[in-house]
């Protein structure tokens, strides 16, 4: 079965290879207090600064899942409120659940086709948070990387950044934001279970000010174990070992993003050239690595029903678009072999619908 779901979507075949050498080492076995597991910690969050050139300053934690991080977030990092910048379900989902945790969480959504600008009268408090969502995986778009750098040009506020479908798939502009996070089942291309949460000085200076250390996931103990290369409840040490050497294995972020924006480019032309048509319309925001593909909901179902027959997983339609898309994967460890199978599905059956 080849899938194309975005997440949890296709891991790398090596981790089959990865899984059984961790199980070989003991080192899934070891305490998380030990020198083993504190050395493959280590060596895990170097190897990830390294191939995804993430700035030497930012600090590098490991927690269960991006939706724990909107946890974290709401917890150790707010003061006066948060502004939610968003035009998808899950930049939708991350404002409603970080009210329910601070009861000071702002809207600010914008349409589908909308090329996000900065809006320069906009008046921010000094202690508010700026969520982005980077990348939406409910509707395959994406927020321009210059909308980071306006927000830094304009405002020394915090920004934090929801990466989940496009951080380890193309190059991320990690000193225009002070948070970013993202799970591992998608560009990361491992089993789900594990998020990477970074954060830059600037961050680390909010959760001090703000003092929050009442849950076992407050930001601030968090640090204070993972400083020691230690966790501060006992992790998922598979996920750390397998991330550890699926960073080992992946080429630089520069290399990677090249190929992610080379197939992307080839998906946006293939399609409609096969009489599909694309859901975002504006090219200045779609997704890289996520293709949103509308139709009417009769045809998604029968694309589905065939492709599952020819041993082929489509993604889902979310959220509005639910009953009116499917979505296809564009991560790194989707070969192109698997590519031109889909390919080839989908020529077949728009020759059929013709």
């Amino acid at each position: 079965m080849i899938t194309f779901y975005p997440g949890p979507s296709k891991v790398y075949p090596q981790v089959e290879q990865y899984i059984h050498e961790a199980f070989e080492s003991g080192l899934i076995s070891a305490n998380h207090r030990s020198q083993g597991f504190m050395q493959l910690l280590e060596k895990t969050i170097a190897d990830l600064k390294s191939k995804l050139d993430i700035p030497a300053g930012y600090e590098v934690y490991f927690v269960s899942s991006a939706t724990e991080c909107w946890e974290i977030i709401a917890q150790s990092l707010i003061i006066d409120a948060s502004l939610h910048i968003f035009n998808g379900a899950f930049g939708e989902k991350w404002m409603e659940y970080t009210h329910r945790i601070s009861l000071k969480s702002n809207d600010a959504s914008f349409g589908l086709n909308e090329t996000l600008l900065m809006d320069r009268s906009a008046v921010f408090s000094r202690n508010e948070l700026i969520c982005v969502t980077h990348n939406e995986t409910s509707n395959g778009t994406k927020v321009p990387n210059d909308f980071l750098l306006d927000i830094r040009k304009k405002v020394d506020n915090l920004v934090a950044v929801d990466a989940t479908s496009s951080m380890a798939g193309v190059v991320l502009p990690w000193e225009h934001a002070d948070i970013w996070y993202a799970s591992v089942q998608k560009c990361f291309g491992l089993p789900a279970g594990m998020a990477v949460l970074i954060v830059s000085p600037k961050a680390i200076e909010r959760a001090m000010q703000v003092g929050e250390r009442k849950h076992y996931n407050s930001l601030l103990f968090i640090r204070d174990n993972f400083l020691k290369f230690q966790t501060p409840f006992t992790p998922n040490t598979l996920g750390i070992y397998l991330l550890g050497k699926i960073m080992q294995q992946v080429p630089p972020i520069q290399d990677v993003d090249l190929i992610t924006k080379r197939r992307a480019a080839e998906w946006y032309s293939f399609l409609p050239a096969n009489g599909f048509e694309l859901l975002v319309q504006n090219e200045n925001v779609r997704s890289d690595t996520v293709i949103a593909v509308k139709a009417d909901k009769e045809r998604i179902l029968l694309l589905k029903k065939s492709a599952l027959q020819e041993g082929i997983v489509l993604g889902n339609g979310y959220g509005k678009e639910k009953d009116t898309s499917f979505r296809i994967a564009n991560f790194p460890a989707i070969s192109d072999e698997e590519i031109d199978v889909l390919k080839g599905f989908l020529a077949r059956m728009a020759l059929k619908h013709q």
